[in-house]
């Protein structure tokens, strides 16, 4: 049962919208996904975007929150890899302060996160950087459902190879989880180099579970080709972007 008082902060300004800064970009913590799609973002934010269509219906798209998607903290939460993959930080607010942490370390497991008594996830930080984003997730059916397996990839390239990879899976792990050994692996490479290393690449990161979504062995077979996929249609995005 919900709490006997809930406190609405929806309606404070300062906590909604998407802004440029000098350094980045600035989700505010009450920033719902629709408020996200409509935002006028880079081609960084299209993985970021992609996720957001994958929230629930429109309906919930309408009323939940970026943060919320995080401080659920569940292991199969749509934002979660798109924004690791982004580097992203949460800003944490209270009556005594605030601070600054990387995304990689808020959330600590399933639903559990370094969210304190008293704060509230006030905002989420991206720094400025190129290259283009893809979000891949896969599901018992289309709409309205959690995920088997989802990938999200940022990819920067240059003359058709890759020269910065960022990579994070979620729905395989207690955590959604950067690959990057596999990162590093791709520097340099082309789109034709990509089912080789992801093929032979061991994702020791990733510790996928049996249930009744779908059998461990399915999530593992199912993650390589996602993240084949998700970074082949990022450099593909990267490379209309350039023409």
């Amino acid at each position: 049962m919900p709490p006997a008082e809930l406190v609405d902060l929806t309606g404070v300004a300062e906590l909604v919208g998407v802004t440029r800064e000098a350094e980045g970009w600035r989700i505010g913590g009450a920033t719902t996904w629709s408020a996200l799609l409509r935002a006028d973002l880079p081609p960084l934010f299209d993985g970021l975007k992609a996720a957001a269509r994958e929230v629930g219906s429109v309906q919930i798209q309408n009323a939940g929150t970026v943060a919320g998607n995080l401080c659920n903290a569940s292991p199969a939460a749509d934002g979660v890899p798109t924004l690791l993959a982004l580097d992203a930080e949460v800003g944490l607010a209270s009556a005594a302060g605030t601070r600054r942490l990387p995304l990689a370390e808020f959330i600590t497991g399933p639903r559990a996160t370094l969210l304190e008594a008293g704060e509230i996830l006030a905002e989420i930080f991206i720094t400025n950087a190129g290259g283009c984003s893809a979000f891949l997730k896969l599901g018992a059916r289309k709409y309205l459902v959690i995920s088997i397996a989802m990938v999200a990839a940022v990819i920067e390239a240059e003359a058709s190879r890759i020269t910065r990879a960022r990579i994070a899976v979620g729905a395989c792990a207690p955590v959604a989880q950067r690959l990057p050994a596999l990162e590093s692996m791709l520097y340099g490479k082309n789109v034709f180099q990509l089912t080789e290393i992801v093929s032979e690449y061991p994702f020791s990161e990733l510790t996928p579970i049996g249930d009744v979504r779908a059998p461990a062995v399915y999530r593992d077979d199912a993650v390589r080709t996602l993240v084949a996929r998700a970074i082949t249609t990022a450099m593909e995005q990267e490379a209309a972007h350039v023409a």
